[in-house]
């Protein structure tokens, strides 16, 4: 197992300058003195204003990775230098929290000039690379990352979480982050003529359709039972884009596409969640969840912001949203379980499962922990988040995920008649009914409290020992290949 920075120091809070360990890196190696000397240099909150205190982290920070390159690879690391490492990342991670805390908004100000140019987190991120060396990792940093299988990771993104939590603290900034991240993409503004011409956007994994009044949203991951991953992230959102945006479309529906496996041949899955495996060789990097849960998932439950600047237009602004159904069939685990929580109806076919591996995988369900006790309850969400508990469509407890349970082979006429039943007499007051029912249950502050925390935590799970752990033990993962 590699090194993951992000180490605290102890349960008792950080690592102060007097508990810094220089004789760790000592045994590793490098010089103690000059290690304690550097320790001893980490600018405090009262580092000065903007300007002077991005300096000297930036300063603290390389002068941290000088001595973290005096090392070997983690991957070939000695216990004893990994020991250095983890001694390093921890007081680096801390200049980089005590930054941040101080100047997370006058970071973001920098950055989108006073939130007047709006940025997606992953540009966001990239920017302030470049305004201060060390905070986050380069593009060439994360593109090495990305070489590497989770066990070999170095942990470098966990600066990544630790920006963003920061920035979303902060209401102002965290507002016009949120509302960056719901405008609809390049890629979907440049084919919407397709769509509009054509009635069928294909995206590779994805599949836009027009029938009707109602755009399908298809997902078509067959060799992994329709699992999300790298390759499906982006077209997704360019879909639920696209949806949003065709003027001649009342309803998105979300459908899995046909599989080819032993245990499902030849029939539709709604979702079997993270593709593990190319989460455990590595190629699902830790942005994938941010950029999952602030784009298309907030899309469907929020609609796309077409000039606001926050999470919910103002007056005068421009927002589209729409209804929504998902047609869930077989299995709607883990990320397409969280898809029930954001959409208006739910049409399952009697007995498929409906659950959120999170305990045996090691991660956070996505916004799964704010949405989900609103659906069945404190108790039971406790219980399917902390301890596997499933749901079976067609069982009495199911009918709290579930508003319409169909036989399997009567699923294409439930979701005809569902779009018809909810575009017949009009949608005019949809997204007004959807905005006063988001006002008593998720208002965008709540939201972005609750993804401030997200960024954090889902960083530390995402790096942590214990996900490999139980990717290897309950599902096998270094046999498996790509």
């Amino acid at each position: 197992m590699a090194f993951r920075s992000g180490a605290a120091g102890g349960d008792d809070g950080p690592m102060t300058t007097a508990q810094f360990p220089a004789e760790v890196l000592e045994r590793a190696g490098l010089p103690a003195t000059e290690a304690g000397d550097w320790a001893a240099s980490a600018p405090g909150p009262d580092a000065g204003p903007f300007e002077a205190a991005a300096e000297a982290v930036t300063v603290f920070l390389a002068r941290g990775q000088g001595f973290i390159q005096r090392l070997p690879a983690a991957a070939r690391g000695t216990p004893g230098e990994l020991a250095a490492r983890a001694a390093l990342a921890a007081m680096m991670d801390q200049a980089r929290e005590s930054f941040l805390r101080s100047h997370a908004a006058g970071l973001y100000d920098t950055l989108t000039g006073g939130c007047t140019r709006s940025l997606r987190v992953e540009e966001l991120l990239a920017a302030a690379a470049v305004r201060v060396p060390g905070l986050v990792p380069t593009s060439a940093q994360l593109e090495a990352e990305r070489a590497r299988a989770l066990p070999d990771k170095e942990g470098i993104e966990l600066a990544q979480g630790l920006l963003v939590g920061q920035v979303l603290a902060v209401p102002r900034a965290g507002r016009h982050l949120i509302g960056a991240m719901l405008r609809p993409t390049p890629e979907a503004l440049g084919r919407l003529g397709e769509l509009r011409a054509r009635g069928v956007v294909d995206l590779g994994p994805v599949r836009v359709t027009r029938r009707g009044r109602a755009g399908l949203l298809e997902l078509s991951n067959p060799k992994h039972l329709n699992a999300e991953d790298d390759l499906t992230l982006g077209p997704t959102e360019t879909a639920v884009d696209l949806i949003l945006l065709d003027p001649d479309i009342e309803i998105g529906v979300l459908r899995g596409g046909v599989v080819d496996h032993p245990r499902y041949p030849g029939t539709r899955v709604f979702g079997s969640g993270l593709n593990l495996t190319r989460l455990y060789h590595g190629r699902i990097d830790f942005l994938f969840y941010l950029l999952r849960d602030l784009g298309f998932v907030h899309k469907i439950y929020r609609g796309l912001a077409l000039d606001a600047a926050g999470g919910e237009p103002a007056a005068g602004e421009t927002s589209v949203e729409k209804l929504w159904v998902a047609a869930v069939e077989r299995l709607a685990v883990g990320g397409a379980c969280q898809l029930l929580h954001v959409v208006d109806h739910v049409i399952a076919a009697r007995g498929s499962r409906l659950f959120l591996p999170a305990r045996k995988e090691g991660i956070i369900p996505g916004a799964s922990n704010l949405r989900l006790p609103r659906f069945v309850g404190d108790r039971a969400a406790r219980q399917a988040i902390l301890s596997g508990r499933e749901w079976t469509a067609g069982e009495p407890d199911a009918a709290l995920l579930c508003d319409e349970v169909v036989e399997p082979a009567e699923m294409d006429r439930a979701v005809e008649a569902r779009i018809d039943a909810l575009t017949n007499s009009g949608l005019v007051n949809a997204a007004a009914n959807r905005r006063a029912l988001r006002a008593g249950q998720e208002p965008v502050d709540l939201f972005r409290e609750y993804m401030a925390v997200f960024s954090v935590e889902q960083a530390r799970c995402h790096l942590s020992p214990a996900l490999v752990r139980n990717l290897e033990v309950h599902w096998n993962a270094a046999g498996r290949q790509l």
